[in-house]
């Protein structure tokens, strides 16, 4: 047994020096992006650290595209869309994030964490305003993007629906944002007005 834990360390020392390489691009960093079956706190947080890294880096020569990219037009309509649905992508989760802290109502029995509950409310308030910001940003960007929209890239034709949908207004995280910060006030509301008397 000795030997073999010996034998280890001695045979990672002679398969020699492991290199790794830095993420560059937009492409590479958008890659680290996953759906998860389950999305807690931390894949969510993970996975907003990773496009928003994406969306500040820059992108790979066309030659290593998610698309073929023949011509300029094509690299244009590519760029347009791939930073549209990095910033549509930061929009979901952040309404995924804001939700897990969101309280759908305020029940009379709730009132011994009616602190807790507010403070819960705040910060799911703060994060669906944060996607609020990635959706008018998005917005920017698909009227970029719809200008070329008679190129057409197949292999990322769900960022082209995408921006159809949002053009055509079939898409609007804006009502669905405004609709869960109403909700969310009126149950804050609720747990404010709480007192020992409710309870």
């Amino acid at each position: 047994m000795k030997r073999l834990v010996l034998l280890i360390p001695a045979l990672l020392l002679l398969a020699g020096p492991l290199f790794g390489y830095r993420l560059l691009y937009r492409e590479q960093l958008y890659r680290l992006y996953r759906q998860h079956l389950h999305q807690s706190p931390n894949v969510i947080k993970e996975n907003i650290y990773w496009l928003e890294q994406a969306l500040r880096a820059d992108f790979a020569n066309p030659l290593y595209a998610l698309a073929v990219i023949e011509n300029e037009r094509d690299w244009e309509r590519y760029r347009y869309l791939f930073t549209m649905h990095l910033n549509l992508k930061l929009v979901e989760l952040y309404l995924q994030w804001g939700n897990q802290y969101n309280k759908r109502a305020a029940y009379f029995f709730n009132y011994p964490w009616r602190d807790q509950n507010i403070e819960s409310l705040d910060r799911a308030e703060e994060l669906f305003e944060f996607a609020l910001v990635y959706w008018e940003i998005t917005l920017q960007w698909s009227d970029l993007a719809w200008e070329f929209r008679d190129i057409h890239l197949p292999e990322v034709q769900h960022w082209a629906d995408q921006n159809y949908r949002i053009e055509t207004g079939d898409l609007d995280y804006e009502f669905i944002i405004d609709r869960h910060l109403t909700r969310l006030r009126e149950v804050r509301a609720r747990f404010e007005a709480m007192d020992e008397s409710t309870y």
